[in-house]
């Protein structure tokens, strides 16, 4: 498990209030969404990717849409490297849905189409990151998530 506290990011959320409805700014879609515990991790995990990781806000993707075994399917983020191809994916559950073998049986099968190099998976306290190898079919948990930088 990654030590992370996205906690620390809520200063950059902006937030309204329209007819009793709490909404949430995504600034990747400059759109209002409605408040929901999985949209604040969302967003938390999009606002550190932008400020910790430095991540480029013009490659970063939330609920792309992906097409898997003929099902029709939506990423929480989908980060694109310098060549433009995918190479990040992240799945974001509410704080109260603990990280199961499930979720990460669900971003593998997100995965599928794509064969991203990194799977990060987080419910806000607990965040795991995976380096895929495709050629050995096997992967690696890692202590961080990597910087764009480096791709």
């Amino acid at each position: 498990m990654i030590e992370l506290d996205l906690t620390v990011w809520e200063k950059q959320l902006r937030l309204k209030r329209e007819a009793g409805v709490s909404y949430l700014l995504d600034p990747i879609r400059n759109k209002w969404l409605v408040l929901q515990p999985e949209e604040i991790v969302r967003q938390l995990m999009v606002q550190y990717l932008l400020q910790e990781k430095h991540y480029n806000k013009n490659r970063i993707r939330i609920e792309q849409g992906l097409l898997v075994n003929g099902l029709s399917k939506r990423c929480d983020i989908l980060i694109y490297n310098k060549a433009v191809q995918p190479f990040l994916m992240v799945e974001c559950k509410s704080p109260k849905v603990p990280i199961t073998q499930a979720t990460f049986e669900q971003i593998a099968n997100y995965n599928l189409p794509l064969q991203v190099k990194y799977l990060v998976v987080t419910n806000g306290p607990a965040t795991f990151c995976c380096e895929m190898d495709y050629e050995t079919r096997s992967f690696n948990f890692l202590s961080s998530i990597p910087e764009y930088q480096n791709f």
